[in-house]
């Protein structure tokens, strides 16, 4: 059953921005266009524009749904972005999305900031959608849990869930290699931040039954070893200063591939087509359970960092909706 009032027009709101993080502009253009001279021009954030440059304009947009306001904590942000990503309206607290939105997209990554940005929605009933990581505390993913375990229509990923180098790869298919034994990914950034787009492009691969995490790095070089019940061992090396490349080794008993995720835009719009898909139809494109195993993830790396090391368990929880 559909999430929202009118499946062929949804109305979206999005709140951004914090540092390092440019998804308001980004993917309130993948929704609604962009001007790419001002773009250009004017993007704080390089990147950006290379890739949105790239696109044939007329292919852009997701039909049926369209940013129509837009919210930041200073005003001079969100007009800013109004203005290059053709978003009708500038509203000047979360609050005043409620009656003007059908569901709302916090684009922030600061996991800790997530519950207290989510309250008004939460208590409107709206559909959300948080970027990635949901969160990065315990008590956080344990108000979560109990806030989609009530029916509160609530999504969050990494975009590299959806990469498409990786997608031949997801539900097992990996047969040609053998039995898997060794998965390696490297990234950039914090591992606060960005540990989760290499766990979420390795988690549809390997499916649940992570059993411990344990990171012997920093804080700008994190390198992380996970053990999977299959009998897996997984590393992720994220170090802050190395150069974005997303890329994933999948090693077996009869055979190993390297893959580059190279498509920014594409893995971009595929998760918010799929956040659209779940307002149109009310079915998860996976299961809650899913991205609580992986925040367990994201805060035993922290963990286990503040620990010299140590190796956290992961705790198996009853799948939610």
């Amino acid at each position: 059953m559909s999430l929202v009032a009118n499946p062929k027009a949804i109305r979206l709101g999005i709140i951004g921005m914090t540092e390092g993080n440019g998804h308001p502009y980004s993917w309130s253009a993948i929704f609604n266009g962009y001007d790419r001279e001002a773009m250009t021009a004017e993007c704080p954030f390089a990147g950006i524009p290379v890739y949105l440059n790239k696109e044939d304009p007329a292919s852009m947009g997701i039909a049926g749904a369209k940013v129509v306001a837009v919210c930041c904590d200073r005003r001079s942000d969100a007009e800013h972005i109004a203005r290059l990503s053709k978003i009708p309206q500038v509203v000047d607290r979360p609050e005043d999305f409620i009656g003007k939105v059908d569901a709302v997209i916090i684009a922030t990554d600061i996991g800790h900031q997530h519950v207290e940005r989510v309250r008004p929605f939460v208590k409107a009933g709206l559909p959300i959608f948080i970027d990635k990581p949901l969160c990065d505390k315990r008590k956080d993913l344990q108000y979560f849990r109990d806030a989609v375990a009530s029916g509160l229509p609530l999504m969050s990923s990494s975009c590299m869930r959806y990469a498409k180098e990786f997608v031949p790869y997801h539900d097992g298919r990996t047969r040609e290699l053998g039995d898997l034994r060794l998965v390696l990914m490297k990234m950039s950034k914090k591992w606060e931040t960005y540990g989760i787009h290499a766990l979420e492009a390795i988690y549809p691969i390997v499916g649940p039954g992570f059993l411990s995490i344990s990171n012997r790095g920093d804080s700008r070089h994190n390198i992380v070893h996970m053990r999977h019940r299959r009998g897996i061992e997984i590393v992720v090396c994220n170090i802050y200063d190395m150069f974005y490349d997303p890329s994933l080794t999948l090693s077996g008993t009869l055979g190993s591939v390297t893959l580059h995720s190279a498509d920014t835009y594409g893995t971009f719009r595929a998760q918010l087509v799929a956040f659209v898909d779940y307002l149109r139809s009310g079915k998860r494109p996976f299961d809650f359970s899913q991205t609580s195993e992986l925040m367990q993830l994201v805060i035993g790396g922290i963990e286990s960092r503040e620990k010299q090391g140590a190796e956290i368990a992961i705790t198996p929880e009853d799948p939610l909706p």
